[in-house]
């Protein structure tokens, strides 16, 4: 099936007799196979009957709320891409074509009322008071949508999967939204224009709107600035706050310089940072899926895949790069094993963590802990000194080359493999000695 079209509903049985007609022509004329899904919240106007008479299936909302009725129908939804719009025919139907047609720009599309070429008609103060709190939102959890609280969306259904939603009323619009963008999926805004509703009473109450709102966008804040969110490296090094700028843009400059020239390039633990979006001829390898997915969209060769087993074979690349990826693993010399076999002999070893030996970074990371809970100072699990780290890769055949440091704090080391075939023949071959034990 094309398409599932979700309509939470509380007494609109008027609005539903010229609404689903009106859907229906779309899909026909738009050569699509669809279903409407009507999901009640107990109304007493006829509404369900209605409904039914048209050809909708009717379900009865699991939990309370406006929430609870769009994880209903997201629950049932057998489509491919899932349509939500108001009841209230606010949201034009004949705009789903739209919407529709910009789903193979990105996973979410949403009808926007904010963006260039959009519009909203209706009382000033609503209006106002939307654009405000679609201003805080975006502003306060880092997101490039202009109409966060827009309910006419279309989804592919991958990004509805696996989406876990705690909000009861209308808030649960930003809820998905950010936790969709922070699973990587991409975001579409088509401008659209919005009518106030035709027949009956709006079940919306802007107060308590906007402080459920702004209770829920703190809960929002946190995930945004946790390793969880799939963009988190490539908005810090846009960050609004210098230092984390400055921090991020000084170690993608030591790193691409040093990878500059390399022919093939393999970046272990890509994340979503500017370095693997900067290199050319490199491969992206990392076990979040999240983080993959939102790289896609830049056109990067991309693997998921973990970093104590590389799927490639011997000596196939010029350069490796693990960049602030070995403090987030377990104590494994398997890790450095892996990047050796795979590296070319007098190949290039880039690696970046930071030294636990130095006092900038035992008094930075408490601070950075307090500033950002729950971000990577939470993660690192395996804390290096510059002299453990010379040690350890000394002894899987490394040769070290350079150091250099962000704020005395943060480790990078240049390293090559010996263009000695025969020294890289045996630590090569002691590493699959130890996978297959």
């Amino acid at each position: 099936m094309d398409i599932s079209v979700v309509l939470p509903v509380l007494n609109e049985r008027d609005n539903l007799e010229v609404l689903i007609p009106r859907l229906t022509a779309v899909m026909k004329r738009e050569h699509l196979s669809f279903e409407i899904l009507v999901v009640d919240g107990g109304s007493t106007d006829g509404t369900r009957k209605a409904a039914e008479s048209m050809g909708a299936r009717v379900l009865m909302e699991r939990r309370r709320g406006y929430a609870g009725a769009l994880q209903t129908g997201f629950d049932e939804a057998l489509g491919d891409y899932v349509l939500t719009l108001d009841a209230d025919l606010s949201h034009e139907p004949d705009f789903v074509a739209k919407l529709w047609r910009g789903r193979s720009s990105a996973d979410i599309v949403i009808a926007s009322r904010y963006t260039r070429g959009g519009m909203a008609y209706g009382s000033t103060l609503r209006n106002l008071l939307s654009k405000v709190l679609n201003q805080w939102m975006r502003r306060l959890l880092s997101i490039p949508v202009k109409d966060v609280s827009s309910g006419f969306r279309l989804y592919h259904r991958e990004a509805l999967q696996e989406l876990s939603l705690e909000t009861q009323n209308f808030e649960v619009l930003e809820e998905i939204l950010i936790k969709s963008y922070a699973r990587g999926y991409s975001v579409l805004e088509v401008p659209f224009t919005y009518f106030p509703r035709e027949n009956g009473r709006s079940h919306v109450r802007l107060v308590r709107f906007g402080l459920d709102l702004l209770h829920t966008s703190f809960r929002l804040w946190k995930l945004r600035n946790s390793v969880n969110s799939a963009d988190y490296d490539d908005r810090a090094f846009y960050s609004i706050i210098p230092l984390q700028r400055y921090w991020q843009r000084r170690r993608h400059n030591i790193t691409t310089v040093w990878a500059r020239g390399a022919a093939r390039v393999l970046d272990v633990g890509c994340g979503s940072s500017l370095i693997i979006q900067s290199l050319n001829n490199a491969i992206g390898l990392d076990f979040s899926m999240g983080k993959l997915r939102f790289l896609r969209r830049r056109g990067i060769p991309l693997l998921r895949a973990s970093a104590f087993a590389l799927p490639f074979k011997d000596c196939c690349f010029d350069c490796v790069i693990s960049s602030q990826v070995i403090e987030h693993v377990s104590d494994d010399e398997m890790l450095f094993r892996e990047m050796f076999r795979v590296l070319a002999p007098g190949g290039k070893l880039i690696i970046g963590t930071p030294d636990y030996d130095t006092i900038g970074w035992r008094i930075i990371e408490p601070i950075y802990g307090f500033v950002m809970p729950g971000g990577y100072r939470d993660e690192h699990i395996t804390h290096y000194t510059r002299q453990s780290l010379i040690e350890i890769l000394t002894r899987n055949g490394f040769v070290l080359e350079k150091t250099a440091y962000v704020f005395r704090s943060e480790l990078i080391m240049l390293l090559r493999k010996p263009e000695n075939e025969e020294v890289s023949a045996s630590i090569s071959a002691s590493s699959r000695t130890t996978k297959a034990a």
